[in-house]
């Protein structure tokens, strides 16, 4: 079996998305190895990873990378915004997978406006209108065709596309599945045909993180999970993609050349127009569903401005470069603001907006854990029928109620990363001036009342599981 059981098929089965090649780690877990790779070091060999070697002898510019920086003392073009460590941002044409995503927008938007050619590629139509310098094309990166032909004469790929990440999404293994994973293998295939030098991908920490507490970790000291450890089917597919990547570094390519590729690995993400994890929150906050907390009272975890992976985006496709030794390449980083919180209280301006008090009862994590696995079945064997909400998958209880924090100083130290401050007050404000105004109640709208049977089941059951909770509570109690 492929690790972790992938939707229960078979090796054999799953090869079509993989290298011909795999090896095994010392804790039995089996990884992909691309043809044409020079040996990449196994997760549990992190501390030993190689640089990348110079494409041509020193003082040597290839024309598929930009020119050198400018000496010492002189400015750098009129026009070029500077990275913190003063060098230009490099130019030329980029492609940004899931362009019609939150982040992946916003990256190639900040892209496009600091003079490089930007190519927004995404299965879902655009949020708004295309930036200036950004072309658009609705494509799907399973389509291997389609996503090479847009790839002509790119020089860097920011590969961001990702399915499943919360939600009823998690659920849905066959699409989490052929996105992160298939997608992935179609990414790499075309940089490599293209001959495309840099690819950086956009991991996860959960690719590290499987309900163990992790306090200040670093890239060389947590140890990655084994993709069978995972529950979640999301965090098992972008672990088997990020080795995909990684062992993608040092491929020869088509013409000339080696791909390098590093691993960004950020967590949460908020900031102004923020749709997945705010939204989501201030529905059931208005709901009066978010009106209990679990887990350790003192756990924390790490977030990060949409504006502060942006820079780490840019940062580290600067840092594949030759003119920066290819510094990145082959690694992996944690990218986040460089604080930590406790979730309920770093959401206690949220709930403050909206005129409700934070959450005070505290649940077992155990029965918050059983209801999630409650309502995720229901969701699943439902579905056809009616829509289950989920409030919390198991994943997502897991990741509350344990601390997970991660140390960012490789990324400031390789990278040059310097996260900005930010409040997640400014989001929220920002969000409520957007959100269009509800002028009644969706009790009496016509779309609910169409199909009134079947909300009246999903209500039924969703009490049902409310009550369990609430007689468990009481049991608990005395």
């Amino acid at each position: 079996m492929w690790p972790g059981g992938v939707t229960g098929k078979t090796f054999t089965e799953l090869k079509r998305y993989f290298p011909s090649s795999t090896r095994q780690d010392t804790h039995g877990a089996v990884w992909p190895q691309h043809e044409g790779a020079r040996r990449v070091p196994l997760p549990d060999e992190a501390a030993s990873l190689p640089r990348c070697p110079p494409l041509s002898p020193a003082g040597q510019w290839s024309p598929r990378t930009q020119p050198p920086p400018p000496a010492v003392g002189q400015p750098a073009r009129p026009g070029r915004r500077l990275l913190p460590d003063g060098g230009p941002l490099p130019q030329g044409k980029v492609v940004v997978t899931g362009g019609g995503g939150y982040f992946g927008f916003r990256l190639g938007r900040e892209l496009a406006s600091q003079g490089m050619s930007v190519v927004l590629l995404d299965m879902n139509k655009l949020p708004c209108e295309t930036p200036d310098g950004a072309v658009f094309y609705q494509r799907d990166i399973r389509d291997y065709a389609s996503l090479y032909k847009v790839c002509e004469g790119v020089d860097c790929v920011f590969h961001t596309a990702s399915y499943g990440m919360s939600g009823p999404e998690q659920l849905r293994k066959e699409q989490v599945e052929s996105i992160n994973v298939g997608g992935t293998n179609n990414v790499i295939k075309v940089c490599k045909e293209r001959g495309i030098p840099r690819l950086v991908y956009t991991s996860t920490i959960n690719v590290v993180f499987a309900g163990k507490p992790i306090v200040e970790g670093d890239e060389a000291s947590v140890p990655f999970v084994p993709p069978n450890t995972h529950i979640d089917h999301y965090s098992r597919t972008k672990a088997i993609a990020e080795q995909m990547v990684l062992s993608a570094n040092g491929c020869f390519l088509k013409g000339g050349g080696l791909l390098r590729t590093c691993i960004l690995r950020p967590c949460g993400i908020y900031g102004p127009e923020e749709r997945r994890h705010l939204h989501r929150v201030m529905v059931n906050v208005e709901r009066r569903l978010f009106s209990f907390r679990f887990g350790d009272p003192q756990a924390r975890m790490n977030w990060v401005h949409v504006d502060n992976l942006v820079q780490a985006h840019a940062l580290a496709a600067e840092a594949l470069a030759l003119q920066r030794s290819c510094v990145a390449s082959g690694q992996a980083y944690f990218i986040n603001d460089g604080v930590s919180v406790n979730l309920f209280e770093w959401l206690t301006p949220l709930f403050e907006t909206l005129g409700h008090s934070r959450p005070l009862m505290n649940l077992p994590v155990s029965l918050v854990y059983s209801a999630a696995i409650l309502v995720e079945y229901l969701h699943v064997v439902l579905r056809p029928v009616i829509g289950v909400p989920l409030l919390f998958t198991r994943s997502e209880v897991r990741s509350i109620a344990v601390s997970h924090t991660f140390k960012i100083d490789k990324a400031r130290r390789e990278l040059g990363y310097c996260p900005k401050p930010y409040s997640l007050l400014d989001s929220v404000e920002q969000y409520l001036k957007s959100r269009r105004p509800r002028s009644r109640s969706v009790l009496f709208s016509m779309s609910w009342t169409s199909q009134l049977p079947r909300h009246l089941l999903a209500v039924m059951l969703l009490g049902l599981s409310l009550l369990m909770l609430m007689l468990s509570c009481m049991v608990t109690s005395n």
